[in-house]
């Protein structure tokens, strides 16, 4: 193995030395789920949709586990999954680059790791935070070296309740359909997997090329030289006004509707294992409490994509500039303001993502019987909230639950890892810091329902276990009657 004076020991030792360390650990453990057959079809144990961070990590901790009779479905291209060289356009992540992610408690497996392999440890030192296209190297990488079953260009357009307690997903592959049959199926589905992006109600009586949300692909080439306005005050407004600025807008609006942009990110200030592993135990109330109010200080950019921004002359930040009207003048638009009317030729909302059932047409057949905390908790006085109230309720295993109890039984077996699912269980299933604990809590949910739906099956394998560590020529029975002599 050639190692370098600062340590980089290549890809190649780093993944000999994970494989040395999960043989060390006996991981992945032996497959136990009885297999099934219905139809004449194989049923698989797990369906995950989404083979961004949320889906390699699920895979990785079922595989831990012993369930391998599970697959990962992606309806993009193989490299192409999640953000992070799709729709994000910071240079690197926002995350600092210590934090672990998805490494399953496994150093070798840390992003620390692949870098130092890679770059040795005085580039390690020297890196501020990780290159968001480097992050997504890494998760390709990690994919394949923990060999997780993902299928790509899959897209899951149908979920159903089957009367054998089986979920079927009608699915496009290659431009052909067809039905799986899954015991379990977890969305994996990132920011929007629960509805789709949230734009202001003024966008909609306007001609879509004069706007995009910041999560579309949009061709920034074709800005250069053009006025871009941007609306939104956090981090994805601010790098998509940076990549506009860089692909040579003639100027870009930033419209702010607060009158100062934050500045603190609260859950971040407060982060510790006991938030990690104590949220769920709140009650209610105080689940409600802490994220109404980090939500209400909003999360603020990035200090390096404000300044991304403010190093160009021809960008104006426009602080207490609500958009309240938007209108098509000839070939450009106007925006007005409380302060005033700016012309543009192209608008860009970077105003996230909202929870709406009726977009996600997979979940047509059980949205009307998904809980939402709406359905059953009253919101405290003074403390209003849309978002939190459009959160679904969820299980100790992230399932659904039923708006009325009997009515959708097969809610428990379809299970909602992704960012919706915060005010349930904390920030555990859609971003970096605290991934792996919510795929930990997540799988071991899904092990203890996988054993005891098969507990007949298990407990006839015990009592046809049969195999003896004693033969019966180990002793001699001292008491034994003598033979006659």
């Amino acid at each position: 193995m050639a190692v370098t004076a600062d340590g980089a020991i290549g890809l190649a030792a780093l993944e000999a030395r994970l494989q040395q360390d999960l043989a060390w650990l006996e991981l992945p453990s032996k497959s136990w789920v009885p297999r099934r057959v219905v139809d004449g079809q194989d049923v698989i144990d797990v369906v995950i949709v989404g083979a961004g961070m949320a889906g390699l990590v699920t895979s990785g901790m079922l595989k831990r586990l012993g369930v391998d009779n599970h697959r990962v479905l992606d309806r993009a291209a193989a490299g192409q999954e999640g953000p992070w060289v799709t729709f994000a356009r910071m240079r690197t992540l926002r995350s600092p680059k210590e934090l672990t992610g998805p490494a399953m408690g496994l150093p070798a497996l840390t992003f620390r790791a692949f870098y130092e392999a890679q770059h040795g440890k005085a580039a390690w030192k020297a890196l501020d935070r990780a290159p968001r296209t480097m992050w997504m190297d890494y998760l390709i990488w990690y994919r394949k070296v923990l060999g997780l079953p993902i299928s790509n260009a899959v897209s899951v357009d149908g979920i159903h309740a089957r009367s054998d307690d089986l979920l079927a997903l009608d699915i496009s592959e290659g431009g052909r359909p067809r039905q799986l049959l899954a015991r379990h199926v977890v969305l994996a589905t990132g920011r929007d997997g629960l509805g789709g992006t949230s734009v202001p109600p003024l966008a909609g009586g306007i001609a879509k090329r004069f706007w995009a949300h910041s999560a579309e692909a949009i061709d920034f080439g074709r800005l250069r030289g053009k006025r871009v306005a941007v609306v939104g005050a956090g981090a994805s407004a601010m790098d998509n006004a940076a990549t506009a600025l860089e692909a040579g807008a003639g100027r870009l609006d930033l419209f702010i509707r607060r009158p100062d942009i934050p500045r603190v990110n609260k859950f971040t200030g407060i982060g510790s294992q006991g938030v990690v592993h104590g949220f769920a135990g709140l009650s209610d109330e105080w689940k409600w409490r802490f994220l109404d109010h980090t939500l209400k200080a909003q999360t603020p950019p990035p200090r390096p994509s404000v300044l991304r921004i403010s190093a160009h002359e021809q960008a104006h930040f426009h602080l207490a500039s609500p958009v309240t009207n938007l209108a098509v003048e000839g070939d450009h638009l106007v925006v007005t303001t409380p302060k005033g009317r700016y012309a543009t030729d192209f608008i860009i909302f970077g105003t996230g993502f909202k929870v709406d059932l009726g977009l996600r047409p997979e979940l047509a057949e059980f949205a009307p019987y998904i809980r939402m905390w709406s359905d059953r908790f009253a919101t405290p006085e003074g403390m209003d909230n849309a978002e939190l109230e459009s959160s679904p309720d969820l299980g100790d295993s992230f399932e659904f639950l039923e708006k009325v109890p009997g009515v959708c039984p097969a809610l428990a077996r379809l299970h909602c890892f992704n960012y919706p699912a915060t005010l349930s269980h904390g920030k555990l299933s859609g971003d970096i810091p605290a991934i792996s604990e919510g795929a930990d809590r997540l799988a071991r949910g899904l092990v203890r329902q996988l054993f005891v739906e098969d507990r007949e099956r298990h407990f006839e394998n015990l009592k046809a276990f049969a195999t003896p560590e004693i033969l019966g020529d180990e002793w001699t029975d001292a008491d034994a009657p003598q033979p006659a002599g």
